[in-house]
């Protein structure tokens, strides 16, 4: 008797068990529930991918400063400045005293241009 009674119970339990399993997973398997896993998943990749970005980004960033310090060391970009400015150059590099737009200022003695867009050409 005490045979039946130990079978009997393992059976129970074991029924109960797998009763509780299968309704979990039916828990889980309905839209709402799916839907709320994909959407946890989502936001879990994205997650994911933003941190990625940002560290790439920052990356990319500190990257950039350290090249943009080497070019203006291998340029000169940060040397003193005088506080000279370079002359003015007295004469255009060419001239053409034939061209009648041509106009030549005596007191300034280099040529200058008329823009006029209105004028035939």
């Amino acid at each position: 008797m005490f045979r039946r009674t130990f079978w009997f119970g393992t059976g129970m339990a074991a029924g109960v068990w797998a009763t509780t399993k299968v309704n979990r997973k039916l828990k889980q398997l309905t839209p709402d529930s799916l839907a709320a896993t994909a959407a946890n998943k989502a936001l879990d990749v994205g997650a994911r991918v933003r941190d990625r970005a940002v560290g790439f980004a920052l990356d990319v960033r500190d990257n950039m400063a350290q090249r943009e310090a080497e070019l203006d060391d291998a340029l000169g970009l940060k040397a003193p400045v005088d506080g000279e400015l370079p002359a003015l150059r007295h004469h255009a590099a060419i001239e053409n005293s034939k061209d009648p737009k041509s106009v030549v200022d005596d007191s300034t003695s280099y040529t200058t241009y008329s823009y006029n867009r209105n004028e035939d050409h």
